[in-house]
């Protein structure tokens, strides 16, 4: 039984008419019989009812229709897989990234890409960190903007921003007119964070650690230019990176942090064990040539 067995036999099944059949599929009857016929020697059970008005679908017939239907989808799938491996300048890359690169980083790169591979396609995950990291463990993304860096030991990397971390307060703040602050003089503000379980969530929790304070948190939000907007409409104050967001009105003053050596690091991840598709390959190629920004 071949693959296209289980094709003619999906369309028998929805017409219920051996004529009919045979005509959509562009085939003889004897040739759909015979397709049938070793269809149902595979399964060693009739999957019809004949009747004098055509063929009806048995209770086996259904079963083998659902797994013909889903086998055929995965063929055709690893088909149009293949196809990307063998021809680079098409295919698609699928690729992960921060919710906080969506407006800068991501966006300008797949643009300066385009310009030189303009028949590559993207699928797009918008991610946090934690399932970034998950989907490129399982193959449904196959490289990822992400912060901060994964595992070493079983992702590639390659670094694209350091971003200095800075503390945002609303319009007219007192702290506002500083050129520096320390993270301490914000020790009784409100604050406005990501929620548990972010990568940069992580680091700010790790910031106040250092600096002993304990951040009382108005709000936890799940991206950062949410948390910009609610520091400019006075909630609280926050720890954002440097121009990690972008084309906002929000008000907000951005004051860089003085005492804090650690930054922000946003780079191009990927899968050690997994082999890319050239498409994958082209656009990590293309990224890695890129110069390191420094914000």
């Amino acid at each position: 039984m071949h693959v296209d067995d289980l094709r003619w036999f999906a369309v028998l099944a929805e017409t219920e008419h051996l004529t009919e059949a045979a005509a959509a599929l562009g085939t003889s009857q004897p040739n759909l019989s015979r397709s049938l016929r070793r269809v149902e020697r595979a399964f060693g059970v009739p999957l019809f009812e004949r009747e004098h008005r055509g063929l009806r679908l048995n209770p086996y017939g259904r079963l083998v229709l659902e797994a013909a239907r889903v086998a055929t989808a995965s063929v055709d799938t690893a088909a149009r897989r293949i196809g990307a491996l063998v021809d680079p300048e098409s295919g698609t890359v699928r690729l992960a990234f921060l919710h906080s690169v969506a407006t800068s980083l991501m966006p300008d790169l797949i643009k300066a890409f385009r310009a030189v591979a303009p028949r590559i396609s993207f699928e797009l995950r918008q991610e946090a960190a934690h399932d970034i990291v998950q989907d490129l463990e399982t193959g449904e993304a196959e490289i990822a903007i992400v912060a901060p860096r994964p595992d070493p030991a079983r992702f590639g990397w390659h670094l694209l921003e350091r971003q200095r971390l800075c503390l945002h307060v609303p319009p007219g703040h007192p702290l506002a007119s500083r050129r520096r602050v320390e993270l301490e003089a914000a020790a009784n503000e409100p604050f406005v964070g990501l929620q548990p379980g972010f990568g940069f969530r992580r680091v700010t929790d790790e910031l106040c650690r250092a600096a002993g304070i304990t951040p009382d948190l108005a709000f936890e939000a799940t991206d950062l230019a949410t948390i910009d907007s609610l520091v400019g409409a006075g909630l609280g104050v926050a720890i954002l990176p440097s121009g990690a967001v972008r084309g906002t009105d929000s008000g907000t003053v951005s004051i860089p942090l003085s005492g804090v050596q650690a930054r922000r690091e946003i780079g191009l991840a990927w899968r050690l064990q997994a082999q890319l598709t050239p498409a994958a390959e082209r656009f990590r190629t293309f990224v890695g040539s890129r110069a390191v920004t420094v914000s």
